[in-house]
């Protein structure tokens, strides 16, 4: 890619955003021509707004087309181009209320456009889909950014800074999954901001649930588990007849806190805050989802599993599992069973049950493939089952390791 010309980089990008010339024309408001032409290298590219206006068609920041590209993955319908992180980095550098006004889009989308996407991107998540996300959210952080600044304090700032603020939270989570810890905590942090503007308690909560995450996974558990009980107190519900939304959400915050006390080895804070975890689940009416928080009782015994796991208490994790209600299991998002089962391979290789391990890594790929393929996480889990397997791996696993190109 470094030596190619400019032209043959668009048509690139746009083969791979799966785009024909004329579509791709249309949205640029130039004739087919005129892209044949650019692609062919018989016209050149010499306008820096025009350029600018390609690489926001494309969904790539403008260092690929000028050639300052970045080493490539193999192609995967469900892997994550590393070019693909860099274009939600440099969106998140510069998205900056003060800056953002000097990064307008080329038009600014209506908010019922833009709330199709957010719920389209939150089902993406949900589904497990990173790749495509991946791909969409520099374009989603840029108008996201561009229409808070413009509505400023007028009627639809409120909801304006809402949709920006659901947009960090699916970026950070995201960027979580794929091992861009420090990054995600930057997203969060954003998200954070934007809905304490948009005056949403329970958006914020969650955003800092988010941040409580990136903590966790940068080895400051201790910050992680304070925040989360902070907000949770916080957000605990009331005498009276408290929502569901406001339970959900301090539902989850107790339940990562869990994770968090887990991680640091206090066993009697995390069978409290499971507890009470368990006590705000039983007020809903079983396994929901509100405010995208998948809070229930199912979700609690698969938040009990995972601090199980941390705690090192492989068999207990593994016989939570067992007992779990298969029903309210099959309600939960795809994305929240496939970790469910990374999980549980943990947990499997904790008794020294790599067979069983390698079924739930297997179970987890089919059921969301992005799961295993973006997570270093789980890369490093399947390493560490081929180097403990007496023999032969079985064809499945073989097959995922070497798509993956991981060894022993």
């Amino acid at each position: 890619m470094d030596a190619l010309p400019i032209g043959r980089r668009v048509a690139y990008w746009r083969n791979r955003r799966r785009m024909s010339q004329q579509v791709f024309a249309d949205r640029l408001g130039k004739s087919k021509s005129w892209v044949d032409k650019v692609e062919r290298g018989a016209r050149r590219l010499d306008k820096f707004s025009v350029v600018h206006e390609i690489a926001e068609v494309l969904q790539v920041d403008m260092q690929v087309l000028f050639g300052e590209d970045l080493e490539r993955r193999p192609e995967d319908p469900n892997g994550v181009d590393p070019v693909e992180i860099e274009g939600i980095r440099a969106q998140l550098e510069r998205c900056n209320h003060l800056i953002a006004p000097f990064h307008p889009p080329s038009e600014l989308p209506p908010l019922e456009e833009m709330r199709k996407a957010v719920a389209h991107a939150w089902l993406s998540f949900q589904h497990a889909r990173y790749g495509m996300l991946a791909r969409t959210l520099p374009r989603l952080l840029r108008q996201a950014q561009a229409a808070d600044s413009a509505y400023g304090d007028g009627p639809c700032a409120t909801e304006a800074a809402h949709l920006l603020g659901q947009i960090g939270q699916i970026s950070a989570a995201v960027l979580h999954k794929l091992g861009e810890y420090e990054l995600a905590r930057i997203a969060a942090d954003r998200s954070v901001l934007a809905s304490q503007r948009a005056g949403d308690q329970l958006l914020v909560g969650v955003a800092m649930k988010r941040v409580s995450m990136a903590l966790l996974s940068l080895g400051r558990a201790r910050s992680a588990l304070e925040i989360n009980l902070n907000v949770a107190y916080r957000l605990a519900p009331r005498t009276g007849d408290p929502s569901p939304e406001r339970i959900s959400v301090y539902g989850i915050l107790l339940l990562q806190a869990a994770v968090a006390a887990a991680r640091i080895g206090d066993g009697a804070t995390v069978r409290d805050l499971l507890g009470a975890a368990e006590g705000a689940a039983q007020a809903l009416a079983g396994d929901v989802n509100h405010c995208l928080t998948s809070f229930g009782p199912t979700n609690v015994e698969l938040y009990r599993a995972a601090a199980a796991v941390e705690l090192g208490e492989g068999r207990m994790a593994v016989q939570i599992h067992e007992r779990l209600d298969h029903e309210g299991f099959n309600t939960l998002p795809a994305e929240r069973r496939a970790q469910h089962y990374l999980n549980q391979a943990r947990a499997q290789t904790l008794i020294n049950d790599i067979e069983a391990a390698g079924a739930m890594l297997l179970a987890a790929d089919r059921l969301a493939p992005s799961e295993v393929r973006c997570r270093p996480l789980a890369h490093e889990l399947l390493s560490n089952l081929l180097r403990r397997t007496r023999g032969t791996p079985s064809a499945s696993l073989a097959e995922l390791a070497t798509h993956l190109s991981v060894s022993v």
